[in-house]
């Protein structure tokens, strides 16, 4: 039988912050992934490097990469790891910037230097740290057109 989530809103004009309470038996991988959604809305990201999970300024991620199944953020001077899969990066993170350039890759469209046409009707993107990414052919035109080219 799958987890049972019972969810209370309560409406009160008189509080000034926004609460979000979870109780639970045990933090699931799912409850992981609802955390990282809901610091998303906050235009944060939970991620982890080794034991610690840190916050991170969704601005600060350059691209995000899935690997063996794992999501890997990166930004100008460090790799993060996060629980959620890319497609559900991708979902949350549209609005802020983010492009999918591949099936394993969404990229932050304001961190692109430069771009070159490469084999295949494919395009090699500079990023500001200097890393190169190839968007696929099938990524290639939106990427165009969202940039205005």
């Amino acid at each position: 039988m799958g987890v049972r989530l019972k969810i209370e809103i309560n409406v009160d004009e008189n509080i000034a912050d926004t609460h979000i309470v979870i109780s639970c038996k045990k933090l699931t991988p799912e409850l992981k992934r609802l955390l990282a959604m809901l610091h998303i809305l906050d235009k944060q990201l939970a991620v982890k490097k080794g034991e610690e999970t840190y916050f991170l300024d969704v601005s600060e991620a350059v691209y995000i990469e899935s690997v063996d199944r794992k999501s890997f953020i990166y930004t100008k001077k460090e790799t993060y790891e996060s629980d959620l899969k890319l497609y559900e990066l991708e979902q949350q993170l549209e609005e802020c910037g983010f492009f999918r350039a591949s099936k394993s890759c969404l990229v932050q469209l304001g961190y692109i230097k430069s771009l070159r046409a490469d084999i295949n009707r494919r395009i090699r993107v500079t990023l500001e740290n200097g890393e190169q990414l190839v968007v696929s052919r099938q990524y290639a035109e939106a990427l165009k057109k969202k940039l205005g080219l």
